[in-house]
C-alpha cells in the first residue's frame, strides 16, 4: 500500500490478523501505527511480529544509543533502540507470545530479535 502505518484507510475491526516484519524500527511514529493496527483489528484478533529492537543488556543498549544517529542516516530511519514489547503493550496489546534473541548476521547491537504474537482485548 505503499504507506507507513500511521494512518490506515481500512475499516475499524475488519481484519483478524496482522503482521510486522522489521518495520516498527522504521516507521516514524510507531505508536500512531500500532494505534491503527489496534483499530483495524478485531477484538481478539492477533498481531505477528518480528522486529529488532533495543536490547536489555546494559552494554549493548549504550552501544545502540551510540550507533542510532548515524545508523539513522544510513538505514532509511531505523531505530535500533526502540524497546518493541513496551511499544507494543503500550499501544494496549496483550502479548501472549515473546521470544527474544540475538541474530547471527552481525554485531549484536543490530541483532536484538522480538518476534511473537499479541491480541486486542476487548475493551473493560
Amino acid at each position: 500500500m505503499g504507506l507507513d502505518g500511521q494512518r490506515l484507510d481500512l475499516p475499524s475491526e475488519k481484519f483478524d490478523c496482522a503482521l510486522s516484519t522489521f518495520t516498527l524500527c522504521t516507521i516514524p511514529d510507531p505508536r500512531a501505527a500500532l494505534s491503527e493496527l489496534l483499530r483495524v483489528l478485531q477484538t481478539d484478533g492477533a498481531f505477528h511480529f518480528l522486529e529488532h529492537g533495543r536490547s536489555p543488556d546494559p552494554k549493548v543498549a549504550t552501544w545502540q544509543n551510540r550507533l542510532q544517529p548515524i545508523n539513522g542516516r544510513i538505514a532509511g530511519g531505523c531505530h535500533l533502540n526502540r524497546d518493541i514489547a513496551a511499544l507494543i503493550t503500550a499501544a494496549g496489546f496483550v502479548i501472549e507470545d515473546l521470544r527474544n534473541y540475538y541474530g547471527k548476521s552481525g554485531p549484536k547491537a543490530f541483532e536484538y530479535i522480538s518476534a511473537g504474537v499479541a491480541r486486542k482485548v476487548p475493551a473493560s
